[in-house]
């Protein structure tokens, strides 16, 4: 069965950097033929789409954090990557990762990692 298991969150001060993992197993690698998606939700809010890559390789961004964060995947090793830089508090929320659905609609997507905490302060 499809499973994705998300790591490197944590604390950083504003400005910092961290990089998030998102490593895939059960289907034909990360993204070579689903399109895969980094979403975040804060307490109390929805959960809202960060970035996201098609099977193309086709990125897109939220407007707040173009220009700062960066989607990438490593098919030969099935991982999806978030690389965070600029961090503002606002972007403090618990970071998911999921996999075939569509462009930035949550519910649309079928499989989704269990989450790793991001702390901007």
């Amino acid at each position: 069965h499809v499973q994705l298991v998300e790591s490197g969150g944590g604390s950083v001060q504003t400005g910092g950097s961290l990089r998030l993992s998102c490593a895939a197993s059960g289907f034909a690698g990360a993204g070579s033929a689903y399109s895969m998606g980094w979403f975040r939700q804060a307490p109390g809010k929805e959960r809202e789409g960060v970035a996201i890559i098609g099977s193309s390789g086709s990125t897109g961004y939220a407007d707040s954090v173009k220009g700062r964060f960066t989607i990438s995947q490593d098919n030969v090793k099935n991982t999806l990557y978030l690389q965070m830089n600029g961090l503002k508090p606002e972007d403090t929320a618990m970071y998911y990762c999921a996999a075939d659905g569509v462009g930035f609609i949550a519910r649309s997507y079928n499989y989704w990692g269990q989450g790793t905490q991001v702390t901007v302060s």
